[in-house]
């Protein structure tokens, strides 16, 4: 307001950008008398202002619907029970909806939940069994590369025996 006591106009802008961010009040000129006071606040939190930005454009965006207003006047009609009635079963059909929105999401998620500890408990006995088998498979590639080697180690001196009981032998002759 101005010392004489009028109000003055203030030219609102007509449209924001689609992508503007929520920005205080700009401070108002120095000695004047507005009803709202500029403060400056410190940096605001990144979360705090999507959540402004957020709540702005839900109420931007959500109409505002008031239906079967009653009138200023202090009695109520015959007919008003009716209405009366009928937003009350309304509103209860609504509160209802949402609660069996609510319990089928909540199942849900029970489900999923319980889903999830099924496969990791599985896929636990899945990785335990593994690694017993491919253990019993590297003891028995142990077991036959043992008996392999010791295979050859026997040929080896066998091959040696005959070798050397024929030179032995021919010199005996």
């Amino acid at each position: 307001m101005s010392s004489s006591g009028e109000r003055q106009l203030v030219p609102a802008p007509l449209e924001k950008p689609k992508n503007a961010v929520a920005l205080p009040p700009l401070p108002p000129a120095a000695g004047s008398n507005a009803l709202v006071e500029y403060k400056p606040t410190a940096a605001p939190n990144i979360e705090e202002e999507d959540l402004e930005v957020k709540l702005r454009r839900i109420i931007e965006h959500v109409p505002v619907r008031v239906s079967n207003t009653s009138g200023s006047s202090a009695g109520s009609g015959s007919g008003d029970f009716h209405q009366y009635r009928q937003m009350r079963r309304k509103e209860q059909d609504r509160v209802a909806r949402m609660e069996v929105d609510f319990q089928k999401r909540k199942e849900l998620a029970e489900f999923n939940m319980r889903r999830e500890e099924r496969l990791k408990a599985a896929e636990e006995r899945t990785a335990k069994k593994r690694l017993k088998r491919q253990k019993k498979k590297q003891r028995k590639r142990e077991k036959k590369n043992k008996t392999n080697a010791g295979e050859e180690e026997h040929r080896k001196e066998e091959s040696s025996d005959e070798s050397g009981d024929s030179d032995q032998g021919e010199e005996a002759n």
